[in-house]
């Protein structure tokens, strides 16, 4: 695809993973037009399903068809549904354009202007025909056939299609394709191609609109008007096409799926652990670089180490945990993937790892967090977790840390003063954990990031959503030797920026 032809896309992300997805289509695909939203990206880019497939912050993958201001809520359900299908459905040469483009990107042979031409010709005859000779009957009975009975649900509800979806998708589906209208046997061979397409829609309406109309309202309306208008006949199982459609209170979109599975379902991994993208873009801020070691010394399953593996081949990985079972579930995922010479396994505790001080030039790691593990117990080894990844990381390096926000809020307290502590250290005692101001100081009047996590220095701060948990990513770097800057003078550092505008982000991606 040109610079002439570069299409328009979108790409849903995790919430905060946006600004990691707008940053890795511009890096890596030269995207241009990049437009962020809550929960998706928008670009335009000239390249194939090669380069789009390597995209590793975003969720699913989209051809943008439409973007539009939101749609005007009102009481007559009617005219909402005759504005939305207006948004849809346009002339047949419209979508025959759109399946051009799609059809290219997928390396299907292109149809010529002419050719396209005759199918726009003979797809409006068959409209014209079908208006004027369908029963009305007939015209009842496909609009009931086009809902399929897993779609049944009662009013405000989303359906459901079974091991396909999510519960806040509505798909609409044609089981048999003998209940449409017969062709004629006069028709265009070539229209006969395009009449065959099979389809489904997936729609989701949120907000002011998901009130007065449903999911599976707006899917019916819209998969009606296609089967009428182009004489496609849905499926739901197995369609040659996907319509997504979303309406909320920031746009209209509409788009067709690129692919089937999410981009963030990785082949290369056997058992799944933290989620791809967020492990992604941890080790996007890391700052990894060829002949770099990098740690993750609480590895669990070793989703980290293998999304940095994966992207920065050039560079040697450590993984440590001191439990069996995650280390050998680690070990399947690191042999899945063929990364045995790449990454290297040890069980040992992260508050005594048998490595050499300033040896590793990242640590990355998401510090353990919900209802397995002990929020409380974990905040007070945080001080020994820190010290320890501290030790191990050398003077320039990055540590990049996944925290629960009650986590977050005690490591916000390592990075300030003492709360009224005296700068000669007859401060008192330390006072007791109040949000952002908190501090873990224990007795003294001596800073506690001097005490603890003195020589590296905040950066940058991301809030992120793992789906129904909220979780922050900290970035630090280690401007000095450990120890080097505890001076007990009571002197704040910067406390780095705010969550979702850090200042630090993802470099240029190396080949």
């Amino acid at each position: 695809m040109s610079s002439a032809e570069a299409g328009r896309f979108f790409c849903t992300a995790g919430r905060g993973l946006e600004p990691f997805l707008a940053r890795e289509v511009r890096a890596r695909l030269g995207a241009t037009e990049v437009d962020c939203v809550s929960g998706k990206v928008f670009f335009r880019a000239a390249v194939g399903p090669g380069e789009l497939r390597q995209l590793r912050s975003g969720e699913r993958l989209f051809l943008l068809l439409k973007k539009h201001s939101p749609l005007p809520v009102s009481g007559n359900r009617g005219k909402m549904l005759r504005e939305i299908k207006s948004l849809v459905i346009e002339e047949p040469k419209y979508w025959l354009d759109i399946i051009s483009v799609w059809r290219k990107l997928h390396g299907h042979k292109g149809k010529t202007d002419d050719g396209s031409q005759e199918n726009t010709l003979a797809l409006k005859r068959k409209s014209e025909e079908e208006t004027n000779t369908a029963s009305k009957r007939q015209k009842t009975e496909q609009v009931r056939a086009i809902v399929s009975e897993e779609c049944q649900v009662g009013a405000g509800e989303t359906c459901e299609a079974p091991d396909r979806m999510s519960g806040q998708e509505c798909w609409i589906e044609r089981r048999n394709s003998s209940e449409f209208p017969s062709r004629g046997s006069g028709e265009h061979p070539a229209a006969n191609e395009e009449l065959s397409f099979s389809f489904r829609v997936s729609c989701r309406c949120s907000g002011a609109i998901a009130r007065i109309l449903t999911s599976q309202e707006v899917g019916r309306a819209i998969g009606t008007a296609l089967v009428k208008q182009c004489g496609w006949r849905a499926d739901l199982r197995d369609p040659d096409l996907e319509i997504f459609v979303h309406l909320n209170d920031i746009h209209s979109v509409v788009g067709i799926p690129l692919f089937r599975l999410p981009l963030a379902n990785r082949e290369y991994i056997r058992t799944a652990g933290l989620r791809s993208t967020v492990a992604w873009a941890m080790a996007s801020l890391a700052e990894i670089r060829a002949g770099a070691l990098v740690l993750d010394p609480m590895c669990g399953l070793g989703t980290i180490l293998l999304e940095a593996a994966k992207e920065w081949p050039e560079a040697c990985y450590w993984g440590a945990d001191i439990s069996d079972s995650q280390l050998e579930g680690a070990d399947g995922n690191i042999r899945t993937a063929g990364f045995m010479d790449k990454i290297e396994l040890l069980k040992a505790s992260v508050k005594a790892l048998p490595l050499p001080s300033e040896s590793f030039d990242s640590v990355i790691s998401d510090i353990p967090f919900g209802k397995k593990f002990k929020t409380t117990s974990d905040a007070q080894l945080l001080p020994d977790i820190l010290q320890e990844m501290e030790r191990v990381l050398r003077v320039g390096g990055t540590l990049v840390l996944l925290l629960s926000q009650e986590l977050h809020r005690h490591v916000d307290g390592l990075t300030r003063c003492a709360e009224g502590a005296s700068a000669d250290g007859d401060g008192g005692a330390a006072p007791s954990m109040d949000g952002d101001l908190s501090s873990l100081a224990q007795g003294g009047g001596e800073p506690i990031i001097s005490r603890y996590f003195g020589s590296l220095l905040p950066e940058a701060v991301y809030a992120i959503s793992l789906g129904k948990t909220d979780a922050f990513i900290h970035k630090y770097r280690k401007v000095s030797a450990a120890g080097s800057s505890r001076t007990g003078t009571g002197s704040c550092p910067s406390t780095g920026t705010l969550p979702g505008t850090g200042s630090s982000g993802l470099k240029e991606l190396e080949s």
